[in-house]
């Protein structure tokens, strides 16, 4: 089969804003020229302040999600206390690390509040972990991209992220003929 023929997309995007952390991404899910879904789910809560975005294969991307609710849950109710953003960060890089030769095909997105602040962290299919204001991930990730940098700004309201957000999804889903949908 030609690699091409295999090639899926998405685009996600997050920000952190002076009182949250926005999560954004489109619906459209493919393979190759296939339009599998125009109503795919690709941004999960996973606890209360803790919530991810997926770009890769749903069925990776999916486990990966059941697997950390049920770490999530497993640990508060054996700690009775609360999750970090950071924990959440550590155990997923450290399940992407594990299966580096037959990986997941999953990019993630966690974002999320907890003691020390708002929180915003990418990481790959092989579990490298990267912080920052704002990201983007996916096949229509460039296009979100030039929007992210010519328009963030520290401190953005939640109205502005969420606005923000959408122009970024928006900018993918008109040049990135594997994202489109509606936007999340």
């Amino acid at each position: 089969m030609d690699q091409n023929a295999r090639k899926t997309g998405t685009t996600t995007v997050g920000i952190i804003c002076k009182d949250c952390v926005v999560l954004a991404s489109e619906s459209k899910s493919t393979l190759g020229s296939l339009v599998s879904s125009k109503t795919a789910r690709k941004i999960y809560q996973i606890d209360d302040k803790i919530a991810l975005t997926t770009a890769g294969g749903a069925g990776d991307t999916q486990a990966l999600v059941r697997s950390m609710k049920a770490e999530i849950n497993l640990y508060k109710t054996m700690r009775k206390s609360e999750f970090t953003v950071n924990a959440a960060v550590t155990f997923l890089s450290n399940i992407l690390q594990s299966t580096r030769y037959f990986p997941y095909m999953a990019m993630l997105v966690v974002g999320g509040h907890d003691k020390d602040g708002y929180h915003l962290w990418t990481l790959d299919a092989l579990g490298g972990s990267e912080k920052d204001n704002f990201v983007s991930t996916g096949s229509g990730s460039p296009m979100a991209y030039g929007v992210l940098e010519a328009e963030f700004k520290e401190g953005l309201s939640k109205e502005d992220g969420i606005k923000l957000a959408a122009r970024a999804i928006n900018s993918a889903r008109q040049r990135d003929v594997f994202s489109g949908g509606s936007i999340s």
